[in-house]
């Protein structure tokens, strides 16, 4: 490997090409009777979308990034079950679009009539989805049960709702906090005074992990109770303000509502204790009761958020699409610390965060790939607070994480993305002032394994992976290999080789760019080591065993489950750091794109790209074993169609890419699959705009035609980066005349299929040229495909 030229080859690209930004971002059209310019998109976002199918999102309410996410219970692993007809409370947290029961913790209900049942089963609600509303920043919805009209806003660490009741001598307000969306340890209540209820939650065990974490509250009321009750089990008492332990435990307040029906309280939330819960309501909120400037305050910042990304032309339906996605995109990561800076971190201590905002749940084996890279162009700084807090995680904790959850590690997912993740916020300047604090962490976590009484999996298959150059199937775990719950990498060992050895390339460029020349090639040769898996008598990736043999008998589509939600079809193309080399491995570029072709059913795409994405690349939203085509319900081919760059055919990228646009809708179902905070969305966002990120830390996008005729980005400020606007046009594109023909960006013409990240970093123009042809030579000449930055 000529490892120098490598990396001077990675400098240069990553400075040289300044002009190529702009074009990528000219080249987006839609033929059906265009929309009006968007003037407020949060009209268009459409909360519901994912609500159904096992897109697991919620349809409640959160700043963007905020701690509290208030939104309805109905059931289902993201809390709300679009198909469900009844609510038994409105919690304080939710995840958008994970794959297990997470958060839902302090459901609140509002009742009438006596305490009769402690069984949120039996106090629940029906409701109609014609008595519901949801937009960014307000929700509202009629409890059928009790004739109460539910209304819900909130700020960046407090939740507000707004009870409307009938005329009633008992309306009461229910505090349920031994139930959530998880397993919930043990918790508490107190009803404080005549206007406050406090508390506490520990809950956790997210999927099969072995998580716990603790979050306090304290809620403030508008107006003195008329009673109030707390119960323990199946006992309501009437005057008793406490109730802890373990199992069902609640309380309530009750109120007069035959002269004033309205009731408003607001929910402030923290992780460091009640004196943090109510600084943080102090704070954020003052003596304040006032819901409709609360909520038009969040309807504002959503408006700004949004705003970034201005589209002109295409459908209202495929704007509506859009800035949905641009909206989920933009939930997570959440603030983890009070106003004042105070977390608590891994190791359970009360830290205070000096230069950044601490952040927390960190689905990064998802949103490593295009959601980290979105936050990084719109949200810089929000994108440095995420990298830093995983730093910190490894500082407070002694490790790095996988898949974390509030404070604390979850081992759910496997292979290596804190790796990838932390290289590409080091590779933008995120990291500027801990890069050597990161790179021992990153170091550490792939060249060794967590001791047995960490809290990590970490790299469980580091040990055999660095003596064999993979992990072999077969490994038993508590022997082979610890295990501290969640998923482990030695039970899909296929896939983690693949996925540590892409890990490797990525710290290669850091550890060259720190000057670790020793560590930069024995990285960027382990980067190389994706090939040991690969056996050339079926052109396939395939496990092995400890003797090195192949494991046989072998069927590639679901692989014995040694690969990870995913078979060897979707993991062949798991090569960010090398596509020219898998290309080659492949047989060259036509027998690569023959691969490609039959991988996405290419020749139905160009008749019918809805049903086929529906119907032959996926089976149903966790099944990821049963096809040999595209499944783009799930992150491990995201990066697939770009595969046709390196092939010489980057127009059929953009024939792929607009058949998973198909999958997106504005209804209960338009999601694929789980959105895995923000992640499939943030795909969405990023290929609508033309370009996707296919290698962390290389600094380069991969280039398609976008979906609209005009976008503007706002690329955000950040020290060292002063920011600016990005103007993308493309005359004419749509679902048809959808190829480029040529690319200008800030005014000179390329052939690129690639440019450079430095090329938007301060915005530019991007002018592409489209046609319904074919056969142009944009993009077609080895010369002309994106870098192979481990390529020997």
């Amino acid at each position: 490997m000529r490892l120098a030229r490598l990396f001077r080859t990675h400098r240069s690209f990553a400075a040289s090409s300044a002009c190529l930004l702009a074009a990528l971002f000219s080249t987006v059209v839609i033929t059906p009777a265009e929309a009006a310019p968007v003037t407020d998109p949060t009209t268009l976002v459409r909360p519901f979308v994912g609500t159904q199918n096992s897109g697991n999102t919620f349809p409640g309410v959160s700043a963007p990034f905020g701690m509290v996410q208030l939104s309805p219970d109905t059931g289902g692993q993201g809390g709300y079950d679009y198909l469900q007809n009844t609510i038994y409370g409105f919690s304080q947290t939710h995840l958008s679009g994970v794959g297990c029961g997470v958060a839902g913790e302090v459901p609140i209900m509002g009742t009438t009539g006596t305490m009769s049942s402690t069984d949120a089963n039996v106090y629940r609600s029906a409701y109609s989805h014609s008595d519901e509303q949801a937009s960014p920043g307000y929700y509202r919805v009629g409890l059928a049960k009790y004739g109460i009209n539910a209304e819900l806003t909130a700020t960046e660490r407090t939740g507000w709702q707004r009870y409307t009741y009938p005329s009633s001598t008992t309306a009461n307000v229910l505090f349920n906090t031994g139930r959530a969306n998880q397993t919930v340890f043990d918790s508490e209540v107190h009803v404080v005074g005549d206007r406050t209820v406090e508390g506490r939650v520990r809950a956790g065990n997210f999927c099969a992990g072995l998580d716990q974490h603790t979050v306090y509250f304290t809620a403030s009321f508008d107006r003195p109770f008329a009673s109030f009750g707390s119960w323990r089990g199946a006992v309501a008492t009437g005057g008793v303000r406490d109730a802890s332990g373990t199992g069902n435990n609640g309380a309530w307040v009750r109120f007069d509502t035959t002269s004033d029906r309205d009731v408003v309280f607001k929910v402030g939330l923290s992780y460091t204790g009640l004196a943090g819960a109510r600084a943080n309501l102090a704070a954020e909120t003052g003596t304040s009761y006032d819901f409709n400037a609360t909520r038009t305050k969040l309807h504002d910042s959503w408006q700004r958020k949004l705003g970034e990304i201005a589209v002109d032309g295409g459908t209202a339906d495929r704007q509506s699409v859009f800035y949905t996605a641009l909206y989920h995109s933009l939930l997570h990561p959440n603030l983890a610390g009070d106003t004042g800076g105070q977390y608590v971190g891994f190791d359970k201590a009360i830290h205070t965060a000096a230069d950044y905002t601490p952040r927390q749940n960190l689905s990064l084996w998802d949103t490593y790939r295009p959601q980290n890279q979105l936050l990084e162009l719109l949200e810089p700084q929000v994108a440095r607070d995420v990298a830093l807090s995983v730093v910190a995680i490894g500082r407070d904790g002694g490790w790095l994480p996988r898949w974390a959850l509030a404070n604390s590690e979850t081992n759910i997912m496997t292979g290596d993305p804190v790796t990838p993740f932390l290289v590409e916020a080091w590779s933008k300047g995120l990291l500027a002032g801990h890069e050597q604090e990161a790179y021992t962490l990153l170091r550490r976590n792939a060249t060794s394994v967590p001791a047995a009484s960490s809290q990590y999996n970490g790299r469980s298959g580091q040990t055999f992976y660095a003596q064999r150059g993979y992990i072999p199937a077969g490994l038993k775990l508590g022997t082979d290999c610890l295990h501290k719950g969640g998923d482990n990498d030695c039970v899909h060992p296929a896939s983690a080789t693949m996925e540590y050895s892409a890990a490797d390339a990525a710290l290669a460029l850091m550890a060259q760019g720190l000057g670790q020349t020793a560590d930069a090639t024995l990285f960027a040769q382990r980067g190389q080591w994706y090939r040991n898996l690969w056996d050339s008598s079926i052109a396939q990736f395939r496990p092995r065993t400890s003797t090195g043999a192949f494991v046989t008998p072998y069927n590639p589509i679901d692989a014995g489950k040694l690969f990870h939600e995913g078979g060897a079809y979707q993991y062949q193309w798991l090569v960010p750091q090398d596509p020219a080399g898998l290309t080659s491995l492949m047989g060259g570029r036509a027998a690569t794109e023959q691969r490609l072709d039959s991988f996405f059913a290419y020749p139905k795409l160009l008749t019918d790209p809805s049903g086929t994405a529906r119907n032959d690349w996926i089976a149903s939203p966790y099944d990821y074993y049963s096809k040999a085509t595209y499944n783009p319900n799930n992150e491990p081919d995201l990066l697939s169609p770009y595969a046709y760059h390196w092939a010489g055919h980057p127009a059929k990228a953009t024939t792929v890419v607009r058949a998973a646009w198909t999958l997106f809708t504005t209804a209960p179902t338009g999601m694929t699959g789980n959105d895995d905070l923000g992640t499939m969305s943030a795909w969405y966002v990023f290929t609508s705009l033309g370009m996707y990120p296919t290698m962390s830390g290389a600094n380069f996008l991969a280039l398609s035609s976008p979906q609209f005729p005009s976008t503007t980005v706002q690329i955000g400020q950040y020290p060292g980066r002063q920011g600016g606007t990005l103007t993308i046009t493309a005359p004419g594109v749509s679902d048809t005349v959808r190829h480029i023909q040529t690319v200008r960006i800030n005014g000179t013409a390329t052939t690129h299929s690639w440019l450079p990240w430095s090329s938007i970093a301060n915005g530019g123009t991007i002018a592409d040229t489209v046609g319904s042809s074919t056969s142009a030579a944009w993009g077609t000449a080895t010369t002309d495909e994106p870098p192979s930055i481990n390529h020997p």
